[in-house]
């Protein structure tokens, strides 16, 4: 199978149910979205985290990929194939490794700023990339049926990032760099 197939040339991409939209559609955007995610927990991933982080952040991945085909393949008209769709097990998945980071975390006291380790920096980094790849699939269900579970995986994801960036640091021994609201600028 060759990479380059010349039928985006005219600047329109072909959705998985046959459809023609251009590049610059909503839906293309939103998807476009989730795989600049995706690339972004790759870099996290490439950073050699810690377990239970390492085997996480796959499973992330592969469902960021599931994600990305959903978006891909518009209910009206179906798809031409079997697409697989997020489903709640993906946010079950994401609520109990929140709740595990939790429990051995400090309970948090204050608002907390990026950084910490280069793997934190790439969750914190994933977790803004989330929150707009959220909105924009929050526009698109205005206008197309997109489900409920890519919303709410998407929200629970960005709350699954900030906690593992956080977590990433206390594996480390890194304490939370909190927001000093009072910082002197001299």
């Amino acid at each position: 199978m060759k990479i380059y197939t010349k039928t985006g040339d005219d600047g329109t991409t072909g959705l998985f149910n046959g459809q023609r939209v251009t590049k610059s559609s909503l839906r293309v955007e939103c998807y476009g979205t989730v795989d600049e995610l995706n690339s972004i927990i790759g870099l996290a991933r490439s950073s050699s985290p810690k377990e239970p982080l390492k085997q996480h952040l796959e499973v992330i991945s592969n469902l960021l990929f599931n994600l990305g085909s959903d978006l891909a393949s518009p209910y009206n008209p179906p798809p031409k194939f079997n697409v697989t769709r997020l489903d709640a097990t993906s946010i079950i998945f994401l609520e109990k490794n929140i709740d595990k980071y939790d429990i051995e975390l400090p309970p948090l006291r204050n608002f907390i700023l990026p950084g910490g380790t280069i793997l934190s920096g790439y969750l914190h980094q994933a977790r803004t990339v989330c929150r707009r790849g959220e909105r924009l699939a929050v526009e698109l269900s205005k206008t197309e049926i997109i489900g409920n579970n890519p919303l709410i995986f998407l929200n629970r994801l960005s709350d699954y990032l900030f906690t593992a960036a956080r977590y990433a640091n206390f594996l480390e021994g890194i304490k939370d760099n909190e927001w000093n609201k009072e910082l002197s600028y001299e």
